[in-house]
């Protein structure tokens, strides 16, 4: 629904602005424009839509490999005693502990498509034991509000994207969104603790929290003592040790409990084109309407607007011509993706504003689509707080992107 609304939006915008430009201005060139970018942008929709099969189909498959070999035992032994505390209405052997391990897991991988019929799965088993089936429990604000920060640790959607738009290393992003999501899900955490009164000063919590926490400051105070081309040599070398690893890791617990691993892996990889075939229109549609309010010179107010206001606070304003995906990130997921696309199209993969551009999509997630996907799949429809939550995840992911992308990026 509320892609709807914006796609609308964005053709009414983009028509009353071509029509002042023409009768006011006398521009003669804008509507040819206009509809020449649909069809650019329909190609090139179309175009990326087919790339992504064999990466889709590749990583569907291994996370197919990895949930046989038993990646979900270990994970649940891993952060058990973390969960306990953050879903305590669930109990211990509760159904949906499962499926929410699998949702985040994937999402941590950066797999969008794979992480949805879990998190759906999910949503359905906690619905089960919620007593008020028109009203969020507590478990679900939880849960949904950990997706809506977006927790990723492998960006995979997001390397693929830049891959398919030419960047030279599309992996350099993968540092900057890890640190970026790690304080969109610490504020979405804390934001949802303080309404459910859950004890954050909890040994155990304070163990987990503070681990990750440790980490991430470490990260950040190691690179801060590097130079911008160490930077990117040692976050490439480091994303890419961590991605091997992680599909290694795979196969060998696939390995361990005798699984067949070929043909695992060709089961789950059969979905990848059905994914990749299933997005043609949504992208294509998202970026037809994106092209349209472009090329009317509709997104250049807005963003001038905004450079305008950090002009006169004396600010450095090179980010601003990637906010168009922080202001669609929490509306649309598909939306984002579009911005992001075509700040990669219009100022390079390995701009500046593109590398931007990628950070803010992997900082957080689509807490409207979210909370309408998840919450309307099981007939909640008294949300509570969980609105509230989402987007103060999602306001803290695109900060820290911004701080962190001038860390290692800007020059």
């Amino acid at each position: 629904m509320v892609l709807n609304y914006i796609w609308i939006f964005f053709f009414l915008i983009a028509f009353a602005i071509a029509l002042v430009k023409l009768i006011v201005f006398g521009d003669m060139q804008i509507f040819p424009a206009i509809i020449q970018s649909t069809f650019d942008m329909a190609k090139t929709g179309f175009e990326i839509s087919i790339g992504l099969t064999g990466i889709l189909t590749l990583w569907l498959g291994l996370m197919r490999v990895g949930e046989a070999g038993g990646i979900v035992k270990i994970l649940s032994k891993i952060v058990g005693p973390f969960f306990a505390r953050l879903f305590p209405e669930l109990g211990k052997d509760h159904p949906a502990t499962g499926s929410i391990i699998l949702n985040l897991a994937a999402n941590m991988l950066g797999l969008d498509n794979a992480a949805t019929p879990m998190g759906l799965k999910a949503m359905k088993e906690m619905q089960a034991t919620n007593p008020h089936k028109d009203t969020a429990s507590n478990a679900q604000i939880m849960f949904l509000t950990l997706n809506a920060s977006g927790l990723t640790l492998i960006p995979i959607t997001v390397m693929m994207y830049r891959a398919q738009m030419g960047a030279a290393d599309p992996s350099d992003i993968f540092v900057p969104i890890m640190m970026a999501t790690f304080f969109s899900t610490l504020i979405g955490l804390i934001s949802v603790s303080i309404y459910q009164r859950i004890n954050l000063f909890d040994k155990v919590i304070m163990a987990y929290l503070g681990g990750l926490f440790a980490i991430i400051i470490g990260v950040l105070y190691y690179f801060s003592t590097l130079n911008r081309d160490q930077i990117t040599v040692v976050s490439k070398l480091v994303s890419n040790v961590i991605i091997f690893s992680v599909i290694v890791s795979f196969i060998l617990l696939a390995l361990r409990k005798k699984v067949n691993v070929y043909e695992t892996f060709i089961e789950g990889a059969k979905e990848g084109f059905g994914v990749a075939v299933k997005i043609i229109p949504y992208l294509v549609a998202i970026l037809v309407a994106i092209a349209v309010f472009r090329a009317s010179g509709a997104l250049d107010i807005l963003v001038k607007g905004v450079r305008w206001i950090f002009m006169l606070c004396g600010c450095n304003t090179d980010f601003v011509d990637a906010l168009p995906v922080a202001f669609m990130k929490p509306l649309s997921g598909n939306g984002a993706r579009g911005m992001m696309i075509e700040t990669m199209k219009n100022f390079g993969a390995d701009s500046f504003a593109g590398k931007l551009a990628c950070t803010l999509q992997g900082a957080a997630d689509t807490t409207f689509y979210i909370v309408a996907l998840y919450f309307g799949s099981v007939g909640i429809t008294k949300t509570r707080y969980a609105l509230v939550c989402g987007l103060l995840a999602d306001f803290a992911g695109a900060v820290a992107a911004i701080f962190i992308c001038y860390m290692f990026f800007h020059k």
